[in-house]
């Protein structure tokens, strides 16, 4: 079943009409092209529905790892020859993990599409995991662990609060997995990843940029249409409980200054026509963050001058359950509990006297522009494209997407803030800097590269 929509995106280049072709192969890959012509190149993501939410406890990590063992070659690529092909063409590529999903992208000139085609569907049915291989990338994904999260306090307080603040939803694990996990982790682990999730009726291929829908989609049905669709495992219902009081932990770790962390539990988009409070909370972010005149900012970094920095962030496409965050840092001499304190008072004066009509103008002028601005980009345009289609809503959603925060008004973003951000769904994390190590560590393992 072919669909096609036109989706009219006001870009800041100037106005124009993109069409986006969406097509399910009969192996059930679906491929989603969406042409733009203001430049001769290309964007090709592969995506396959299985994050770290899908992981089994024990193997945490084990999504992120195999993304590693899929440059390390197939029955016909030998291993690194994937990326070297690639940048041969003029092309990049790298890959990322989420919680949600794991990409594969390559950015090249339009006529080298053929090429990322070809190398991607052999490794979605070809890749060779070896024990040898396998022994020395888990090494790195062990070192990228140690640099990117043991190493840095921040993100050491933001992993312990989401397995804070999820009592039971996968969300609460790592995506770079437990260090534990990682230890024990052996190839045939990432085997029966690879067997489990990497089928074509699994996975969405994504092409952004100066290209024919028809020509794609000829590519794709030569190349990934032969793939034979596999059956895949039940994915069962994981509802997170409803939490019943305020969380709160202290983490401590090295670090230079202190850090203050809050999660609320929060909805995700779901009906996206009738769904209005994840508008609501996105405009909420931004009339607390986001630039100079943001509440938090101007509030608490610039008049009161309790913070360094204060910020709010609040993604309503996922899979799971979702979470309102704030962040901030203490000016010197200023206390965790009473930059908490404050914050909360923010919080409490939206809930109380709402937000003005200029207010709410600026901000949605603001947030709009920012997705505006976004698209404007190959890349990130192919990304929205996948992030929705992995969350399971249409491409009408995102083209609708600016209308829709377009719609929200100041009692809609009261409202949400009245509802959502209560101390019941609520977690806190504090850090309490430790001594800073004289000597920073640095890697000791070649290879760190991958982002999650």
């Amino acid at each position: 079943m072919r669909s096609l929509w036109l989706l009219g995106l006001a870009l800041l280049a100037g106005s124009a009409q993109a069409a986006l072709t969406d097509v399910t192969l009969d192996n059930g890959m679906r491929v989603i092209v969406h042409e733009d012509r203001r430049a001769p190149v290309m964007v090709s993501q592969v995506w396959y529905r299985a994050g770290s939410m899908d992981e089994f406890n024990g193997t945490t990590g084990v999504a992120h790892v195999l993304e590693h063992m899929m440059f390390k070659g197939t029955q016909t690529v030998p291993p690194g020859e994937f990326s070297k092909r690639i940048a041969a063409a003029g092309g990049r590529e790298n890959a990322f993990t989420s919680r949600d999903h794991t990409a594969y992208f390559q950015q090249m000139q339009k006529d080298r599409l053929e090429l990322a085609m070809q190398l991607e569907a052999d490794r979605m049915v070809n890749l060779v995991i070896s024990d040898e291989l396998f022994a020395k990338e888990i090494n790195v994904v062990m070192e990228e662990r140690r640099l990117r999260t043991d190493d840095q306090a921040q993100s050491v307080v933001y992993e312990r609060l989401m397995a804070t603040a999820y009592q039971s939803h996968p969300y609460r694990r790592p995506i770079i997995g437990w260090m534990d996990d990682l230890q024990n982790m052996t190839a045939q682990d990432a085997r029966d990843w690879y067997a489990r999730w990497y089928a074509p009726n699994n996975a969405v291929l994504v092409v952004a940029g100066d290209v024919e829908a028809d020509a794609v989609i000829a590519l794709a049905k030569r190349y990934f249409g032969p793939l034979p669709a596999r059956a895949l495992p039940d994915r069962r219902p994981q509802t997170e409980p409803a939490q019943l009081g305020e969380k709160r932990i202290v983490v401590k770790a090295p670090a230079q200054l202190p850090y203050l962390l809050m999660a609320w539990h929060a909805p995700t988009l779901v009906d996206w026509e009738k769904d209005t409070e994840p508008y609501a909370l996105q405009i909420l972010a931004g009339v607390l963050s986001g630039n100079d005149s943001a509440r938090l900012q101007d509030r608490l970094v610039k008049t009161q001058q309790i913070a360094v920095n204060a910020s709010a962030g609040y993604d309503p496409v996922t899979r799971g359950p979702g979470m309102f965050l704030i962040d901030a840092t203490p000016a010197p001499g200023k206390s965790v509990a009473a930059l908490e304190k404050a914050v909360r008072a923010e919080i409490a004066r939206v809930q109380r006297e709402g937000i003005s009509a200029a207010e709410l103008a600026r901000v949605k002028a603001q947030v709009i522009a920012a997705d505006v601005y976004q698209r404007d980009s190959l890349f990130y345009q192919a990304m929205q494209l996948g992030d929705y289609a992995m969350a399971g809503l249409p491409p009408q959603a995102l083209a609708r997407r600016v209308d829709k925060l377009r719609a929200v008004t100041a009692a809609e973003v009261q409202s949400a803030a009245k509802k959502w951000l209560q101390a019941e769904r609520l977690s806190v994390a504090e850090l309490d800097p430790q001594p800073l190590d004289p000597k920073p560590r640095t890697a000791t393992v070649q290879g760190v590269r991958h982002a999650n």
